[in-house]
């Protein structure tokens, strides 16, 4: 962290930009410590390079009161100042999420005060569900914005004049700044980093934390891909599941429709009216899961995967990571793949076992 590229303007007197981050109780700690030691670490870096002689991000936590706040996880932190009573000047005001969205928005007057600081502030960043509070505020009312995978749907549903876009690690807009789950808020605060100090800057602090400066694709490589499309019909529920038990099966609209002894054209309908999606696209995703499930637990070859999984050759499975997930199948085995060592068989029934959960989870 001691090297820099601060233009000499910057580096004689640099310019002070004051953080201050929200708590509450039940506040997910990696959204507020994440970005937090981004800020710290670059505190550091300027200080130990002789760049600065104070904090060029002083930062303050502030919660409904002096003193400790508890963490999701159990951990306490110690709020050192009351938004009630805060007159310092803010440039960047971050808000953390919960794994409960409903401690996120248990305060009517920090939704209050948040609002009110709108205006004063020079940036409004959320991490994760605490896009629900700036929602909840109507700071983010026709603007485009992200949160965790898992709630984005229910984002969109709540807040219908937000623009939901659920596969961004972060997304800025204007002077606000949503970022998607948890660890998402250190990839924002490189950004906000390389935007005040520059990109080498934001490189050598990504270097410390050992963490992308940008990484590739979206939140959906993370997520449970299936589960918001399960349904609650029976009999297309039962279908779905068989679908993702038998990825490799012939699963053509004709045959599909076959199954459930309905015609082609009212078996398409009635799926995709319950599901949201047509049967194709479904049958895409399910292959998808199928693939990521042999490419992170089996050393097997990226083609036998992709027989496998029912796409019958890479290829068409390379162009369909892509266009899905923004990887391709061997990045994401690169990423999230086991090691020889690590790498078990295969196993079709616990696969299938594996994605019943995922369905049933959430």
């Amino acid at each position: 962290m001691s090297q820099h590229a601060i233009p000499p303007d910057q580096a004689s007197k640099p310019t002070i930009r004051p953080i201050g981050i929200v708590a509450f109780d039940g506040v997910e700690i990696l959204d507020l410590a994440g970005p937090m030691e981004g800020f710290a670490l670059t505190n550091f870096g300027f200080q130990r390079s002789g760049i600065a002689n104070e904090a060029v991000y002083p930062i303050r936590i502030i919660a409904k009161r002096t003193g400790p706040v508890t963490a999701s996880c159990g951990l306490r932190i110690y709020a050192d100042c009351a938004y009630d009573e805060f007159t310092d000047e803010i440039d960047t005001l971050l808000i953390p999420g919960a794994p409960d969205v409903a401690y996120v928005l248990s305060d009517p007057s920090l939704r209050a005060w948040v609002c009110s600081m709108s205006g004063r502030v020079r940036r409004l960043v959320s991490v994760c569900t605490g896009a629900f509070l700036l929602a909840e505020a109507g700071l983010l009312d026709g603007r485009r914005a992200t949160t965790h995978w898992a709630y984005c749907e229910r984002l969109a549903a709540d807040y219908p004049r937000v623009a939901v876009e659920p596969d961004r690690i972060f997304l800025r807009d204007g002077p606000i700044s949503t970022s998607g789950g948890i660890t998402s808020g250190i990839d924002l605060t490189l950004a906000l980093v390389e935007e005040d100090w520059g990109r080498e800057q934001a490189l050598l602090l990504a270097r410390y934390m050992v963490v992308f400066l940008q990484r590739p694709g979206g939140q959906s490589q993370f997520s449970g891909y299936l589960v918001s499309d399960a349904t609650a019909h029976g009999d297309v529920r039962a279908l779905q599941m068989w679908i993702m038990e038998h990825p490799a099966e012939d699963l053509c609209n004709d045959l599909l429709a076959e199954r459930m002894a309905m015609s082609p054209r009212n078996f398409a309908r009635i799926f995709q009216t319950e599901t949201g999606l047509t049967p194709a696209k479904f049958v895409e995703k399910a292959r998808i899961d199928a693939a990521r499930h042999f490419l992170g637990m089996t050393n097997d070859r990226i083609e036998t995967v992709a027989v496998m999984a029912g796409f019958g050759d890479a290829e068409r499975m390379r162009r369909s990571f892509i266009r899905n997930l923004g990887i391709s199948p061997q990045d994401y085995r690169a990423r999230f793949g086991r090691n020889e060592a690590e790498a078990t068989p295969t196993v079709t029934g616990r696969h299938a076992a594996t994605l019943k959960a995922s369905v049933n989870s959430f």
